[in-house]
């Protein structure tokens, strides 16, 4: 078998997957359960003063017939009392001593109230601390979670205030509602943090009752924007971790969130430079054995790859993921359709007529049978037909030897005296 710890930022994990600050961590009882099923770790409820929470508060987006495509939700952070929490973390950690874990936080953004929530939850033993500095809705309002999060300037002076009391790793967790996640990133990084975890969820409204009209959820007849998560913020998600991977400015360690529903999504956010990974929607979905397959998975893709350990899969993928402007004008791909296997169902005619570049032609053989068949001088390799055509194997996109050097878009304007696109940001 592979080697699948992790070390994350000084934290020991007998795996990369954790179970994200949410519903799924709200008590030792779920927490316990999550371990004995085999997750490395868990991302306590985020704890500060006690809220009260409303009914109803989750929602969901399905589309094409998947449930839950999406998740969208209004529940606050902990409405159970902190000192209930540190008690069961306390007995949690005991019985799981090799275990990852740690208290997400909370708290108004003052040096007092970092510095005595700090103190009392590493009593109770936390392997680490996850400053939630994300929440979109509820704690928002109240000058917490992403409305610090939001603000570069406040999210390095209230890490620097978790740091002054801190003995164990601080992760600071960032909100996805921002132009520009690094410029953040890069905040946490001058406050002290030891590592940053990402992303949060997303403002969202999940829908309208379209007889009632009353919002998706509501609350006696009134709504709220909640947080989205799930499958469908994935791509998201991956974007903004490599973005920051890939930044020389953040050299400190990425705690994967968002839409990971299996363990082809984990290797993925690894490739892309995350050490480890969270999940909360999956989990929820389908509950705490779903880390049976990700373990399962995982460990046979290194072992067919032939890597001995999880750790050597970070970060593979980042030398890959540049900017617009240094993609070479000059690769070219063009779609080819397979005969054998086309069902001549024509959605790719008909996509590329109506959506695309008019390079797919109706032929019509000896025998008066219909053909598609791609004119590959006027394909401009976008994907479309391969991506709505629903047989798999209908149809390749081929790479076409173009004859020409590589040139990029940058290369192109330092030849002719012109500013890049990098330059010009």
């Amino acid at each position: 078998m592979a080697d699948l710890r992790i070390n994350f930022a000084g934290i020991e994990s007998p795996n990369p997957f954790w179970l994200a600050s949410a519903p799924p961590t709200n008590s030792g009882y779920q927490v316990q359960r999550a371990f004995e099923a085999g997750w490395g770790g868990a991302v306590w409820k985020t704890l500060g003063d006690p809220i009260l929470n409303v009914t109803s508060r989750f929602a969901a987006v399905s589309f094409n017939g998947q449930k839950v495509a999406g998740f969208n939700n209004i529940e606050l952070i902990t409405d159970r009392p902190l000192e209930v929490n540190l008690k069961e973390i306390y007995e949690t950690k005991k019985l799981f001593p090799n275990h990852a874990i740690i208290a997400s936080l909370m708290v108004a953004p003052s040096q007092e109230k970092w510095h005595e929530i700090v103190k009392r939850v590493e009593d109770a033993g936390v392997d680490g601390l996850e400053l939630n500095f994300g929440c979109p809705h509820g704690m928002a309002e109240r000058g917490m979670g992403s409305a610090s999060g939001q603000v570069p300037e406040l999210v390095e002076k209230q890490t620097y205030w978790a740091k002054e009391a801190a003995k164990t790793p601080v992760i600071v967790k960032l909100t996805p509602n921002i132009t520009d996640i690094t410029v953040t990133a890069e905040a946490a990084v001058n406050g002290g943090a030891d590592a940053i975890s990402m992303i949060n969820t997303i403002n969202s409204l999940a829908g309208v009752d379209i007889d009632s009209w009353n919002t998706i959820p509501h609350v006696g007849g009134k709504g709220a924007h909640g947080g989205y998560c799930g499958p469908a913020v994935k791509p998201i998600a991956l974007h903004m971790v490599g973005e920051c991977a890939r930044n020389p400015l953040i050299p400190i360690p990425i705690s994967g969130i968002g839409g990971i529903s299996n363990w082809q999504n984990a290797v993925e956010f690894l490739l892309m430079g995350a050490t480890g990974v969270q999940v909360c929607t999956a989990a929820m979905h389908h509950g705490f054995r779903i880390v049976e397959d990700m373990i399962e998975g995982l460990d046979h893709y290194l072992d067919d790859k032939g890597i001995a350990s999880v750790m050597d899969l970070v970060g593979k993928s980042v030398v890959k993921y540049s900017d617009w402007g240094n993609l070479d004008l000059n690769y070219k791909i063009v779609a080819k359709i397979n005969a054998d296997v086309c069902i001549n169902c024509n959605k790719c005619h008909i996509a590329c007529e109506d959506t695309s570049h008019q390079c797919i032609d109706m032929l019509k053989d000896l025998a008066g049978n219909s053909q598609l068949k791609v004119r590959e001088e006027d394909c401009v390799g976008c994907n479309l037909c391969s991506i709505v055509c629903p047989v798999d194997g209908a149809i390749d996109m081929i790479e076409i030897p173009s004859g020409l050097p590589p040139m990029t878009w940058n290369e192109r304007q330092a030849a002719l005296g012109v500013a890049s696109c990098d330059s010009e940001k």
